[in-house]
């Protein structure tokens, strides 16, 4: 997992994690709950993101090699 996520990104998941919960016993079983979990659904949403981007530009990065190779030979 350290591969595809640096520490600020590791810091910001943490962040927003500890700080969901934090609202979900401050604020209660509320409708301001919904806004909470909107708000952390996106977070997730953008790490998932930012997780897939990582694992496609590595595996470009070893497809561009590929190519690299084959030209060399070539």
């Amino acid at each position: 997992m350290s591969e595809h996520f640096d520490v600020g990104s590791l810091v910001v998941i943490l962040t927003t994690l500890v700080l969901f919960v934090l609202a979900l016993f401050t604020k209660g079983f509320t409708h301001d709950l919904l806004l909470e979990a909107g708000v952390f659904l996106v977070s997730v949403k953008l790490i998932m993101m930012a997780y897939r981007n990582s694992v496609t530009a590595k595996m470009l990065l070893v497809e561009l090699q590929d190519v690299k190779e084959v030209l060399k030979k070539g």
